[in-house]
């Protein structure tokens, strides 16, 4: 399929999708409605204009966000890495972030920390942790060459963190630990109109410079060496495109907490459908179907029929990981055949 025919009919789907996650979901509301509230008609019943303009709306600009900027944080992972399983966690960034909400969440509980409500210390503390990860990666990036190594570390981070996770965990009271799953579940649903300009903002410019990168990423596929051959300052590339991928994965996880699979399954069903690995088309396809699918995985989690929305790592999990299990058996069946 051509790349420009492709395009549109994702940015179709994504209209298509982004209306229906407007109008549907435990009350429905008409599409004659929808518009009319989103074009300041007044004559719209105050109950619809509610449910749109302070939930629904910002869930689904969140959502939309939150897909594009893990599926391009996943695509940089999997470029540097040359590894079709690799992610926006693979970094122990997300980890980080789990680590500093789980620090709020289960040791000051519900009164929040130094005066500020839960909600926000908690986005604080998971930027603090996913950022101290990310300086972590910075230096080791510098001081090491070797992408598997760096690998090896970003692991060996996550597994640390999740470890302190853990005796907080033990630590805690059960509402506390209560309170700390049910965030790590997921959700696009978190961030209201106040928190938006900085989500989107952080979301937007890092898409922004991904953009910008496809020169880059074409080099780093061919190796380090070839890269280097080639006139790219290998080093600096590798520290670009993990600090750009660390702080999209650090604002979805912050804001709506550690979305499963996106990152990993979303990046192969856009070389699927693109059909090779020019990062030059590779970038806004990935960016595309990281929103359809986000808005479409947010859809079927507020159902119409449900009285509450199911958790959304349930719903990108269930999705995700079978792409994720024909990836490795793509890969098994490409090493027989050669």
């Amino acid at each position: 399929m051509k790349t420009g025919r492709l395009a549109l009919l994702l940015i179709l789907g994504i209209f298509v999708l982004t209306a229906l996650n407007l109008s549907l979901g435990s009350v429905s509301i008409p599409l004659k409605w929808v518009f009319a509230a989103l074009t300041g008609n007044e004559d719209t019943p105050v109950v619809y204009a509610n449910i749109l303009m302070k939930s629904r709306l910002p869930q689904t600009i969140t959502a939309a966000l939150a897909g594009a900027g893990l599926s391009i944080a996943g695509l940089l992972m999997q470029t540097l890495f040359r590894n079709p399983l690799a992610g926006p966690s693979v970094l122990g960034i997300s980890s980080g972030a789990s680590l500093g909400v789980a620090a709020v969440v289960l040791l000051a509980g519900a009164g929040g920390l130094m005066g500020m409500s839960i909600y926000y210390a908690s986005i604080i503390a998971a930027f603090v942790g996913a950022f101290v990860v990310l300086l972590l990666i910075s230096y080791f990036s510098a001081r090491l060459h070797d992408n598997a190594m760096l690998l090896i570390i970003g692991l060996m981070l996550g597994y640390i963190t999740s470890s302190l996770v853990g005796v907080l965990n033990f630590y805690a009271t059960s509402e506390n630990v209560h309170s700390y799953t049910l965030w790590g579940l997921g959700s696009f649903s978190g961030v209201g109109w106040s928190q938006m300009p900085l989500f989107s903002g952080l979301i937007v410019v890092g898409l922004m410079i991904s953009l910008g990168m496809p020169k880059w990423l074409n080099m780093l596929l061919l190796g380090d060496r070839y890269a280097s051959n080639l006139g790219l300052r290998v080093p600096r590339a590798r520290l670009a495109v993990i600090i750009v991928a660390g702080v999209l994965t650090a604002a979805v996880t912050a804001f709506c907490g550690p979305i499963a699979f996106l990152g990993i399954a979303v990046p192969q069903v856009s070389r699927f459908l693109v059909g090779r690995n020019e990062h030059t088309v590779l970038l806004p396809i990935t960016l595309l179907t990281g929103m359809f699918i986000a808005l479409l995985c947010n859809l079927i989690a507020r159902l119409p029929g449900l009285e509450g929305a199911l958790p959304i790592n349930a719903v990108t999990s269930f999705m995700g990981a079978p792409i994720v299990i024909w990836v490795i058996l793509d890969k098994r069946r490409q090493r027989i055949t050669i």
